[in-house]
């Protein structure tokens, strides 16, 4: 077992030191060193364009190598002056002055040192000459028809490629085809002329392209000579030329890779087919190509394989002639060992390896310092042409071995430097290099080195002072230190140890660990409808040491987007966002989102599918044909992603509606069956709509048509009814049969009839459309109705009979009203008794009050009769009716009412509403203020609902905020007293003051003002009453500095409509207070002035009191909605409903009731008393009738826009 493992150690020892000498060591500058070529030239052409040309050779050594050369192996001077040198190279240039050719040649660079010479390979330097065609005379040239003929072109020698063109002298191609062929040489090949081949401009064209030069021949004249007698021939090979025509055979060769082209031409009438072979074998497939109407035979990239025996065989119905090429296929020398420089210690060996293939086999010869080996031998070496072993090698063995190996078809050499080096080791990275990596990755600590004899590698963290051990450890034979799934634990400082028998040299290395970079892509997997906008975000984080190298990029299927998206703006990638505007099919793919840091990239990805609708379905069949029923069949189309949920079934086929497709079934999406139900008489045709999430298909082609036979009716018509008629009178109607359920020609209805319950025959009519008048001898009695369709094959099934009723008649009698009970002032409940079933002559719909005011109880005035109306449905004997006016006196009747319309009034009944509170009063106005006092004024009620006992004024301070002063009360009962002034007011203070009417039955609503007191040592203002709108709402006018100008504008408004009726601006202008008192008021013109004024304030003031007679309204909203009232409505008030027109806070603090000082009255009245719940206030079209239909006297129920109570009109 030992033995075993030692034979495979040798192995291992041996394979590795091959593996040494096979790879070149990179030796330091600062090491001395045998010279090595690192550039040089190849075959380098004069072209006749070029400034100058440039023959180049570098090298490097230690020392400096020296430059020199031979030309065509003999030594080359550069000190030539017709030569450009540089310093420390042996690169020189040849300047294009003329004498070019002089230096035309093969060039070979040697470099030296004193340990040794490096040659190069040979430069071979081309002077091409100007390629011309020779001047000469060109005889005319003259066939009969039918007969071959060459056309010369001998190009001249040039610097290929070369390229031969046939022309006229308009440069038009000659036409080649399989009776005219121009050969690989130019020549130009006619197998049989013909007449229109004359022609006195035959050119050949030869092309330098690397020359940039085209030369032209003379012109060649052809004239072909018409015969009668063309004679046919067999076939005689005119390429490759032949001696007795009947059959020849030619050789070959051709060098590896290169392409081959073997041609055959032949003249002959009929123009002879040329036909190509391998002999024993197979053309090569894929290499091989038939040209010019299979006159060449073309093999690309030759190898080996295609040499061989061709034959090319030309053939008409006369015969054949055949010709065989014989290919051989030749290789110039290649390395297949090729000799490496090695880094030696003394007392070690070696083995330089020279070996080359090529056909024929190359020949091999070594060389030292470019001299042959056999002038400098070593003791102890053993030379062979293929190998050189090294055994104790020594400082002088140092040098630069050529190996040369050369056959027929070139020469190549390969340099391999000897150095023999003891050196103590040479850390070529720099100490203290700092590294990163991040979290999870590899790190890569370099120490690149140089040693000789062989060095140890050691890497330590400098805290530590021990090698690292562990797998995650490894270093590498360069001297990197790979640390494999890093942590943060790996930061910190390394050292690298290289030690050899010389001695030992140490760098540090700093590491330092980052945070991996983490990437989501979302949303997952998303699935986007065609046509939608796709966004996709690429969230991303990575360590805060990385964010200036972060970057993120997208591509779709590995593909890249543009930096910016797609020039259409249709994809657009704003840093991690990617947005697609208008998605398509090809949209759909997988996204990959990759964001790299200069130390980690990660990529994470998303797959994107596009839904769409699906296509529509395909190729229907119809099938299983039956009277009532077939069978349809269809093919699913692609889902586009989406599964299909289910298809629906059209048909068309309305004999009513052509055209028109209407849905017939729906089939689950998992089938693609399905039997069909059918109507009889109906000529179908089918499509169908494939439906997924998305949305639905188009429609499928429609399938083949089907019809179905008639038969009987299926079904009779249905909602029979009786139309609205005269008495005794029965208009039936009915819903006709649609077009697809008449199931045959010739639908008529049959109608029967007869008095419910009556033992008599059934009465019978049939008719073709819809609707049948009957005459009955009673009103309103019960008949049984049936309606039985027909048509031409038969009756449908048995009719079911329904219960109709004849006409109606007015009922006849009136109700009698036992009476009226008083709930409040604007309420009463009426009772009255039902009148009998037999005197209604129909169908009772309930019971009818009308009511109206005769005279107010408050004035004594009468009113014109305005009757109000309220309904009650179905049989009752009593109503509430709502919404009176208080104080008043009214007239009430009732009456029944059928669908016929309404019955005779009963008898007018009397009654009398009481008092009730007032409505709020019109206005409320501070008509003067001072720091301590405030005069208001206000306007009666609208409404008084009773005799007025006075007013309740109330009023407490706001100042602007939520809260408030303590409330004060001041009971007025002159109800005759139009204003108010209270004293003892807060300076510079603002209040809100409310007012109410009173009657004895309490106090209604307030109307609410707010107003600010002055500030001490003011003057009293005295604000313009009702009417008169100032500038600033609530701040007193006041007097500025002396000189100043001010504008008062005064202003009348119709309450009304707000529309300012007129406007006058007063300037007035002063220097002081005294002159403006005591200076102007003795002037006439000023004394004028104010009268004008006073009369157009009187004029002013009549005209808003004519306007508040006539009913106009006035605004009490005005400064509302910052300060509402904060009045506690009562729950039990004296009108029927009411509702307040500001959405109010309410205000913070201890709020008093307002009514704290009055009494609840009279309960108001909810809605549903009246009548009949939500039908009680419509009449029979469903429009409101309750306490004001008609009625369009003052005190009606209204809004007037203010906060008044109101009845609250449902519609």
């Amino acid at each position: 077992m030992e033995m075993l493992l030692s034979g495979r150690g040798l192995i291992i020892s041996l394979i590795f030191l091959l593996l040494k000498f096979s790879t070149a060591i990179e030796i330091p500058p600062s090491v001395q060193q045998v010279p090595t070529i690192i550039k040089q030239s190849k075959v380098q052409v004069a072209f006749p364009f070029d400034e100058y040309f440039q023959i180049e050779c570098e090298a490097k050594g230690n020392p400096e190598p020296i430059f020199t050369w031979t030309k065509d192996d003999k030594p080359f001077d550069l000190s030539d002056p017709r030569i450009i040198v540089f310093n420390n190279s042996g690169t020189f240039k040849i300047p294009n002055e003329g004498h070019i050719s002089h230096f035309q040649g093969k060039y070979r660079c040697f470099a030296s040192n004193k340990l040794g010479v490096a040659m190069s390979e040979e430069i071979e330097f081309i002077v091409p000459s100007v390629p011309k065609f020779p001047k000469e005379k060109i005889d005319p040239l003259e066939v009969e028809e039918g007969d071959p003929i060459v056309l010369p072109c001998n190009p001249p020698q040039g610097l290929p490629p070369l390229h031969i063109y046939w022309m006229n002298i308009e440069l038009e191609h000659i036409q080649q085809d399989e009776r005219v062929y121009m050969s690989q040489k130019g020549d130009l090949y006619f197998a049989n002329v013909e007449e229109k081949d004359s022609r006195n401009d035959y050119c050949c064209f030869a092309a330098f392209p690397r020359l940039r030069t085209i030369v032209q021949k003379m012109p060649m004249k052809l004239t072909v000579n018409s015969s009668n007698s063309i004679k046919q021939r067999k076939p005689r090979l005119l390429l490759p030329p032949t001696v007795s025509g009947s059959g020849s055979e030619s050789s070959v060769t051709i060098l590896k890779g290169d392409t081959l082209l073997l041609e055959c031409f032949a003249e002959g009438l009929p123009t002879p087919q040329i036909d190509w072979k391998k002999m024993g074998d197979d053309l090569p497939k894929g290499g091989e190509k038939e040209e010019n109407h299979d006159k060449t035979l073309k093999i690309e990239n030759v190898s080996y394989r295609d040499k061989g025996n061709y034959r090319c065989t030309a053939s008409n119905f006369l015969g054949t002639a055949t010709h065989d090429f014989h290919v051989i296929v030749e290789e110039p020398p290649r390395w297949t060992e090729k000799p490496q420089s090695g880094v030696y210690s003394t007392g070690s060996s070696g083995i330089l390896l020279c070996k080359a293939e090529g056909e024929p086999q190359p020949t091999t010869k070594w060389k030292v310092n470019g001299s042959p080996i056999e002038n400098l031998p070593f003791a102890g070496d053993v030379i062979s042409p293929h190998e050189i072993s090294f055994i104790n090698l020594q400082p002088n063995h140092t040098a630069v071995y050529q190996c040369e190996a050369s056959n027929v078809h070139g020469t190549i050499l390969a340099n391999a430097n000897i150095d023999v080096i003891d050196v103590r080791p040479l850390i070529q990275t720099e100490d203290g290099e700092n590294y990163a990596t991040v979290v999870g990755y590899s790190a890569f600590l370099h120490c690149e080195f140089f040693a000789s004899p062989e060095a140890i590698v050691s890497w330590q963290k400098v805290e530590e002072a021990k090698p690292l051990e562990g797998r995650r450890y490894h270093i590498h034979e360069n001297g990197t230190l790979q640390i494999n799934r890093t942590t943060e634990e790996d930061a910190g400082s390394y050292s690298c140890w290289v030690e050899n028998a010389i001695g030992k040299t140490a760098v540090t290395a700093n590491l330092d660990i980052r945070n991996a970079t983490k990437l989501r892509v979302s949303p997952k997997n998303p699935r986007i409808p065609k046509s939608h906008v796709l966004e996709l975000r690429c969230e991303s984080k990575c360590d805060s040491h990385l964010k200036d190298s972060l970057k993120l990029s997208w591509n779709k299927d590995g593909e890249a987007f543009e930096i910016n998206g797609t020039e259409d703006g249709r994809i657009i990638i704003d840093g991690a966002n990617l947005t697609i505007s208008n998605v398509t099919l090809e949209d759909q793919g997988i996204y990959s989102c990759l964001a790299q840091t200069a130390l980690d990239s990660i990529a994470d990805i998303t797959q994107v599918t596009v839904l769409d609708v699906p296509d529509p379905p395909e190729k229907l069949h119809l099938s299983e044909r039956q009277n009532r029923s077939v069978r349809l069949t269809w093919e699913a189309g692609d889902d586009h992603n989406s599964n299909i949920s289910e298809y629906i079934v059209e048909f068309e086929g309305n004999k009513e509606e052509p055209g028109r497709w209407e849905e017939l079934t729906r089939v689950q999406g998992k089938e693609t069956t399905v039997m069909l139900p059918l109507a009889p008489y109906v000529r179908y045709q089918f499509r169908v709509i494939a439906m997924n999430e998305v949305g639905r298909s188009r429609p499928s082609r429609p399938s083949d048509h089907h019809e179905t036979p008639p038969a009987a009716p299926d079904k009779n018509p249905q909602n029979i009814r009786v139309q609205a008629s005269q008495p005794k009178e029965m208009i039936i109607k009915w819903e006709p049969l649609k077009s697809m359920e008449q199931n045959g020609p010739g639908l008529e209805y049959r109608v029967t009839w007869k008095p419910q319950g009556a033992p008599v025959e059934w009465e019978e009519e049939t008719v073709t459309n819809h609707t049948l008048r009957v005459m009955t001898p009673t009103v309103y009695a019960p008949y049984d109705v049936q309606v039985q369709a027909i048509n031409q094959l038969g009756y449908g099934p048995e009719p079911q009979s329904v219960t109709l009723y004849s006409g109606e008649d007015y009922p006849d009698t009136a109700p009698v009203i036992h009476g009226v009970d008083v709930i409040n002032s604007t309420l009463v409940k009426v009772t009255w008794s039902t009148i009998p079933k037999e005197r209604v002559h129909g169908r009772l719909k309930g019971y009818q009050i009308n009511w109206w005011k005769t005279k107010s109880l408050l004035d004594g005035r009468t009113h014109p009769k305005e009757v109000n109306i309220l309904r009650f449905s179905g049989q009752r004997n009593s109503g509430m009716v709502p919404s009176l006016d208080a104080f008043s006196e009214f007239h009430l009747t009732v009456l029944a009412y059928n669908s016929k319309g309404a019955g005779p009034e009963s008898e007018p009944y009397i009654f009398q509403t009481p008092e009730g509170v007032p409505e709020q009063p019109t206005f409320l106005k501070v008509i003067k203020v001072d720091k301590d006092t405030a005069t208001l004024s206000w306007g009666l009620p609208k409404k008084l609902n009773g005799n007025l006992t006075g007013y309740l004024l109330q009023y407490q301070i706001i100042n602007d905020t939520y809260e408030i002063g303590v409330l004060n009360d001041i009971n007025i009962t002159n109800p005759s007293k139009p204003s108010w002034r209270l004293s003892n007011l807060n300076a510079t203070t603002k209040y809100k003051f409310y007012l109410r009417a009173c009657t004895s039955k309490g106090c209604g609503k307030p109307i609410t003002e707010e107003s600010s007191t002055l500030a001490e040592g003011s003057k009293g203002i005295g604000k313009i009453s009702e009417g008169v709108n100032l500038t600033q709402k609530n701040h007193p006018v006041e007097v500025l500095e002396p000189g100043a100008e001010h504008i008062v504008r005064l202003m009348t408004k119709n309450w009304a409509d707000n529309d300012s009726i007129f406007q006058d601006v007063i300037e007035t202008r002063g220097r002081e207070y005294a002159g403006l008192y005591d200076d102007i008021s003795t002037q006439g013109w000023f004394i004028g002035l104010m009268c004008a004024i006073a009369l157009l304030t009187l004029i002013l003031l009549t005209v808003c009191f004519v306007k508040r007679n006539k009913g106009g309204k006035y605004s009490v909203k005005e400064k509302e909605d910052l300060h509402p009232d904060p009045e506690v409505q009562s729950g039990k008030d004296e009108t029927f409903g009411e509702y307040s027109d500001s959405d109010e806070k309410p205000l913070k603090g201890s709020l008093r009731s307002l009514n704290r000082d009055m009494q609840a009255t009279e309960s108001a009245d909810s809605l549903v008393e009246y009548g009949e719940g939500d039908h009680a206030l419509f009449n029979e079209d469903g429009s409101f009738i309750g306490a004001y239909a008609g009625s369009k006297e003052k005190g009606s129920v209204e809004s007037n826009g203010s906060s008044t109570a109101t009845f609250p009109l449902r519609s």
